[in-house]
């Protein structure tokens, strides 16, 4: 279509382009995940089999594009953290949000089969996701935003394993279990747990109260690199490096744990 009369259409095309020299954090969701959970019987309050399917489709995107050095997630949502540095897709908005939707729902699809041979996807009802990416001047603001999305973990997950105790063990109906916890606090549900049910919430896993981290290790020598003062040839070494390193999984704190974040400099640079 070079050349053409009718490329004059382009002109109608717009580009956002992300804010050079800042953090992005793309943040992948799942849509309808509720209705979707509803018709493949997850296990509540938290379903192994599909935690799994997510971290499993969230590696692969961590593998595929070397340029997130970590990614945080739980439920139905991750996020994922680019190097301040990134050029990839020359930092298009649009580019990026729809390739790491697209990717996210490819590998799940492809990982759900794996994990529940048993519930083949139907067409009426398949996972779908969206994604939104912000930038973050500092790495400060990076810190505080995987503290919210861990933070948001732990409330919705005590939410969560109280409601469903409720229902399973207490003989209660959803809409009973609800008005109970109403205006409840932490220290509440907590105790609704240990009192009636005998459930420790300290003892629950650590995967279902703090979320999965996929962290790309990297070594110190690594971590100390400028890439701005580094040629071209370098600078395709070190991406060399980021492909090969090796994707860990943890389920840590990430608020108050400082070393977490000291030991890991190469996430600020």
């Amino acid at each position: 279509m070079a050349n053409s009369r009718f490329e004059y259409v382009k002109q109608f095309e717009r580009e956002h382009h992300l804010l050079p020299d800042t953090y992005i954090v793309i943040r992948v969701d799942g849509k309808g995940f509720h209705k979707f959970s509803e018709e493949y019987k997850f296990d509540k309050p938290n379903d192994l089999r599909a935690l799994q399917v997510m971290n499993r489709a969230a590696q692969a995107v961590m593998s595929q594009f070397s340029d997130v050095l970590m990614a945080y997630g739980d439920s139905d949502e991750y996020s994922f953290l680019l190097r301040k540095q990134c050029s990839l897709y020359e930092r298009r908005e649009m580019k990026l949000i729809t390739m790491f939707a697209s990717s996210i729902s490819t590998n799940y699809y492809y990982y759900w089969n794996e994990e529940f041979p048993e519930k083949p996807l139907k067409q009426s009802r398949l996972p779908n996701f969206d994604a939104r990416a912000v930038t973050y001047p500092n790495f400060s603001l990076i810190r505080d935003y995987f503290s919210w999305r861990q933070v948001d973990c732990h409330i919705n997950n005590l939410y969560n394993t109280t409601f469903w105790t409720l229902v399973s063990k207490g003989g209660m109906t959803p809409k009973e279990a609800e008005n109970k916890l109403i205006g409840t606090v932490a220290s509440d549900k907590n105790e609704i747990l240990f009192s009636q049910f005998g459930i420790n919430y300290n003892n629950e896993p650590e995967i279902f109260k703090k979320g999965t981290i996929l962290m790309r290790e990297m070594t110190q020598e690594e971590s100390e690199v400028n890439e701005s003062e580094l040629s071209s040839r370098q600078k395709q070494r070190i991406e060399k490096k980021r492909k090969k390193a090796e994707i860990k999984t943890y389920h840590e704190d990430l608020i108050t744990n400082e070393n977490f974040w000291t030991s890991r400099p190469w996430l600020s640079l």
